[in-house]
């Protein structure tokens, strides 16, 4: 049994040698990666949730890999339109809102800490882990997210983060650096 452990630790060190096999993703074969390993947000969207997807329950569902309870709703924009919307829920809390315009998944906000971006970003970081300052980075966020601060994520077109925090300032204001530096991020969205 001894020497099963140690082929199985060192067959894949041996393999990633080999010029046939050093492009498999070996990360995919660790059996901690087996089982609960959650979606990633880049800029082609959440997991395999992209602008491709449409934006009906068992389109969201398939992409998710039913890892989570849906729930639908809907909702009026400021021009009074109706915005059909579904909450991806882990357990009663929620997870993900997904969006959407004419038939496809146009927006996703990630509220679920284990889902990361590509560059490591998640749900809980404080604003300094990720950006010196807001200048030329972030603004003042608007509608749902009127009291934060939306930041543009690095080298993304289509990715952003939410940061949250208190500041007792003028409203309608940002928040100095100084203050920023304790906020921390509620929320990463991705739009088409």
């Amino acid at each position: 049994m001894k020497s099963l452990r140690m082929l199985l630790c060192v067959l894949p060190l041996a393999l990633t040698g080999c010029s046939t096999l050093g492009s498999v993703n070996w990360s995919a074969a660790n059996p901690w990666n087996w089982f609960g390993s959650s979606s990633e947000v880049t800029d082609e969207g959440v997991g395999a949730l992209t602008a491709d997807t449409a934006l009906d329950e068992a389109s969201i569902a398939d992409a998710l890999d039913g890892d989570y309870r849906l729930r639908s709703g809907m909702r009026s924009d400021r021009g009074g339109n109706v915005i059909r919307f579904y909450e991806a829920l882990d357990g009663d809390k929620v997870a993900l809102i997904v969006n959407g315009e004419n038939g496809k998944v146009s927006r996703i906000d990630v509220l679920d800490s284990n889902i990361e971006s590509d560059t490591g970003a998640k749900v809980g970081m404080p604003f300094s882990e990720l950006y010196d300052k807001a200048y030329g980075n972030c603004t003042k966020a608007t509608g749902d997210d009127s009291g934060g601060v939306e930041c543009k994520a690095q080298g993304s077109q289509h990715v952003s983060y939410v940061f949250t925090g208190s500041w007792n300032g003028p409203e309608g204001l940002m928040p100095p650096d100084d203050e920023l530096k304790k906020w921390t991020l509620s929320k990463i969205i991705w739009r088409r």
